[in-house]
């Protein structure tokens, strides 16, 4: 079952080019929607399982005989999958519509699908290699989709992207190739093992800042950061969404986090990096961010300082602050998520993403405006929200591990955040509506459905964010936990 993860929307993306030729809108819509329900039923399914019976591990087989590929569902990868599941069906839902104006459905759905399997490949495998390989499938479809439109500045920022992306890449692949030849291994376990065996502390230093260049890249956390700002803005809307809400978060900060963690084991100086970088990220990104008027750049930014906040949580490498860091990761998926599909919902109806240029749009699309309500209240921290929960353990893992000026950092970064989300606001859909935009009308079905999904799991979360911490943040938490005594007791510390 696990392999369904990967191999049905590899299977179907396959298919659907084919099937475009039959149909252009109904069938790829139905198809494309379809596996990605299936892939969230069986993302629960896995879930309740590994919750029963423990971790999951499969090998491939083809033919009887045995494939270098295993997978293995546990706390951290389950936890990641739901993520996933949730965002791209709710994007693919939005896609229905949305995606009317660009034609060729089929070959979108194809390389979304594609994009789908590459993360879920990347949050199940259990090698460096294949961690490379699922990071370069997902990638590749993303160049694809950030210029799926082919317009001037949608070309040139998924140009930039790939440059950027592939120095990424060709770090990350010369760490893999120096822990391949000092250990001869490439699975997690096993390099793990080769590390501790022998005296590799410079090694391990070494291949631990190329990674943290190369998934930092991918994260776009600061200094690593160009490329975001001009690929999310320039790409179709669902496909920023889901840029921003899963893309840099498991390409970057879960690939980052499983091998910092469970192969290295992060130790007090790994941990010193991670808090620093987030804690850059958060600041930088938020002054930038309140100097925008181009609404789809302004949440570019903000999505490079919630993940300093991310990174910052885990970072602390305490079970609270590793907590707080994921649950985090989570709240800002869905509200992200939710905030760029809102902007595509905005641009959809007036042409334009350009803020000053908006006002008084709540008076015409009232849903659009709540619902981007609730993703920015949640962004910022307000209760009862999902955000406000996983800010406010980051902050009390931050006192309780003594780290006050970084506890002060993330409240002062929240009033900033308070501060730009309410310009948005108010620039966008409160006061007098402009003449010019009096026949507006509210985003169509299936977009505003996606964004009201998003927006009530922002609300539930928070509502009920203590059963959820208990079910699906704490096993993932656990896992990454495992990483800390590893490396306290293997490198002397």
């Amino acid at each position: 079952m696990i392999f369904l993860f990967i191999g049905l929307p590899l299977v179907v993306a396959a298919l659907l080019p084919l099937i475009g030729k039959i149909s252009k809108r109904v069938l790829p819509d139905l198809l494309a929607n379809a596996v990605f329900l299936l892939l969230l039923v069986l993302a629960v399914t896995a879930g309740r399982q590994v919750i029963s019976e423990g971790p999951v591990l499969k090998q491939l087989n083809w033919l009887g005989e045995p494939v270098g590929i295993t997978v293995a569902v546990d706390g951290f990868s389950l936890f990641m999958l739901m993520a996933i599941s949730l965002l791209t069906l709710c994007v693919s839902l939005y896609s229905i519509d949305y995606m009317e104006r660009y034609g060729a459905k089929a070959n979108y759905y194809a390389l979304l699908l594609m994009m789908a399997a590459g993360m879920n490949g990347l949050v199940l495998v259990t090698d460096l290699f294949n961690v490379y390989l699922f990071l370069e499938v997902a990638a590749i479809a993303s160049y694809a989709l950030v210029a799926y439109g082919l317009e001037h500045d949608e070309l040139e920022a998924s140009f930039k992207y790939l440059m950027l992306s592939v120095i990424a890449s060709a770090a990350i692949l010369i760490s893999i190739a120096v822990l391949f030849g000092m250990t001869g291994s490439l699975g997690f376990t096993a390099v793990a093992a080769g590390l501790r065996s022998l005296d590799a502390k410079f090694v391990v230093g070494f291949c631990a800042a190329l990674f943290i260049m190369g998934f930092g890249l991918k994260a776009a956390l600061i200094p690593f950061h160009a490329w975001l700002p001009d690929a999310h803005p320039s790409a179709p809307a669902p496909i920023s969404a889901i840029l921003s809400g899963l893309l840099i978060k498991v390409s970057g900060v879960y690939a980052l986090t499983r091998i910092l963690f469970n192969v290295f084991g992060l130790t007090p100086a790994l941990s010193q990096v991670l808090m620093y970088l987030g804690a850059v990220s958060i600041v930088v990104a938020a002054f930038l961010a309140l100097g925008q008027k181009d609404m789809k750049r302004l949440l570019a930014y903000s999505s490079i300082s919630q993940v300093g906040y991310v990174v910052l949580g885990i970072g602390i490498g305490t079970p609270l602050g590793i907590a707080g860091g994921l649950f985090h990761l989570f709240n800002h998926a869905l509200a992200k998520g939710l905030l760029f599909l809102n902007s595509g919902s905005v641009q959809h109806a007036t042409g334009t993403r350009n803020l000053e240029e908006m006002g008084g749009l709540a008076k015409r699309m009232p849903v659009t405006a709540a619902t981007s309500l609730i993703g920015s209240l949640s962004i910022v921290g307000v209760p009862p929200l999902s955000g406000f929960w996983s800010k406010l353990i980051i902050i009390m893992a931050l006192v309780q591990a003594k780290e006050w000026p970084l506890a002060l950092v993330a409240i002062l970064a929240s009033v900033l955040t308070l501060w730009y989300y309410l310009l948005m606001q108010r620039k966008a859909f409160f006061g007098k509506l402009d003449e010019k935009w009096k026949n507006v009308k509210e985003a169509p079905f299936w977009m505003t459905a996606s964004t009201v999904i998003l927006a009530l799991l922002s609300i539930g979360v928070g509502l009920f964010f203590s059963a959820f911490i208990k079910s699906w943040i704490q096993p993932a938490s656990d896992v990454l936990a495992r990483g800390i005594h590893l490396a306290l007791g293997s490198w002397g510390i």
